[in-house]
């Protein structure tokens, strides 16, 4: 054993088909993946999947975010009604919000991943972690964390990008539009709710699982359509990138190593997302 718990002898488990294989194999004798022992970081990576904590983690980073767009709006964030503790919207055209015309006019594509962790005022923020709180643990226990992490990370992608092409080429849908400029976890938590509905219709899961995420998405859809500024193009996306996710991780199966090697790309691509946008954007502000 050596630095950051490095195996470089005896067996792991193959991170694809469950098999034991001798960490030094280069390929494995079951499924014939290559490199099964990960350079000998397999068990330090199935542990980091294992403790990984979904819901406190999404729920401490949206808040720190919230907090760190309401630092740079300055005065600006002091207003009445359910506008209470608005950002400013260059705080949030810097840390990336995302919408049609952050993607197709100026073509922050990258917005995508980074719009998910940012909200609009207290009351979007504060309604968002209560769901988060609540479906976060399940799907955790459904899926795994791994899995958990594609899901939200691909789910907020698929709402965002219909949402921005739905306000680009202006979609006509009754009671629905397309945002100029949106943000928020309700896309990737429609995102959650499609794959427990998944997770309900598949083999892996129950009759009850399935009327209850369908269930809770239907009230929330509707609501949107009631509340003024909700973006349901996100939600719907959200929902559909969510169930097809689902559908391609194969809940029937168990968690493997390839869903923590996709969870980590899903963090460190949102990550440098971040980065590259305050980097661009930051000039064309202060400008």
């Amino acid at each position: 054993m050596s630095v950051f718990q490095r195996r470089t002898t005896g067996s792991i488990v193959c991170p694809s088909c469950g098999s034991l294989v001798g960490v030094r194999d280069p390929t494995c004798y079951w499924c014939g993946r290559s490199n099964p022992g990960l350079w000998g970081y397999g068990p330090l990576v199935r542990r980091l999947g294992t403790d990984f904590r979904f819901a406190p983690v999404v729920i401490g980073t949206c808040t720190i975010m919230y907090a760190l767009t309401l630092l740079l709006s300055g005065p600006a964030i002091f207003r009445g009604g359910l506008s209470i503790l608005s950002p400013s919207s260059p705080a949030l055209e810097l840390l990336g919000m995302s919408g049609a015309i952050p993607v197709f006019v100026y073509g922050r594509w990258w917005t995508l991943l980074t719009a998910s962790w940012l909200h609009g005022n207290l009351l979007h923020i504060l309604f968002n972690m209560m769901w988060v709180r609540d479906l976060g643990p399940s799907l955790v226990e459904f899926y795994g964390a791994s899995r958990t992490i594609i899901i939200y990370t691909v789910a907020g992608v698929c709402g965002f990008l219909l949402s921005s092409v739905a306000g680009y080429v202006g979609i006509p849908f009754p009671f629905l539009r397309g945002a100029a400029y949106t943000m928020g976890a309700s896309a990737a938590i429609f995102g959650l709710l499609g794959a427990m509905v998944h997770y309900g219709r598949s083999g892996a899961g129950s009759s009850f699982i399935y009327s209850t995420a369908m269930r809770y998405a239907v009230i929330l859809f509707v609501f949107g359509l009631i509340m003024p500024g909700v973006d349901n193009f996100g939600h719907a996306g959200g929902f559909v990138g969510g169930y097809a996710t689902s559908a391609f991780l194969k809940p029937s199966t168990r968690e493997r190593g390839d869903h923590m090697i996709g969870a980590a790309a899903c963090v460190v691509a949102t990550v440098l997302a971040f980065v590259y946008q305050v980097l661009h954007a930051l000039p064309l502000i202060l400008r």
